[in-house]
């Protein structure tokens, strides 16, 4: 078995979920991308700076694109990268499952 060191993969990975709004992002870009708006509308609850956050972040990690359009206005679009997407579909989708299924005695087991 591998040593487990401070700078290894699995605490990589395991950093993209410890902020709190970022799975919220990446799951809110799964269908399509969105402009800036039309991502904090469909969220709901995420203060501006805290999406600007959470994009600088997601953009830095390789996981959202953001593309901008020359067009009048300017358009920018949020979207899944390969890698973004591989992460939503696969470990989020995972928890996902898990939350449905174990929620209940999580949230017990904390009261």
């Amino acid at each position: 078995m591998r040593e487990l060191v401070a700078d290894c993969r699995l605490r990589a990975a395991t950093d993209l979920f410890t902020h709190t709004w970022d799975p919220v992002v990446l799951a809110a870009l799964h269908q399509r991308p969105h402009r800036r708006r039309e991502l904090r509308d469909a969220i709901g609850g995420i203060s501006d700076k805290a999406l600007t956050e959470s994009l600088h972040r997601l953009t830095g990690n390789g996981l959202v694109a953001r593309d901008a359009y020359a067009e009048a206005p300017p358009r920018v679009e949020y979207g899944l990268t390969p890698l973004g997407r591989s992460l939503v579909d696969g470990p989020m989708r995972a928890l996902g499952r898990w939350a449905d299924e174990h929620g209940e005695e999580l949230l017990d087991a904390q009261g």
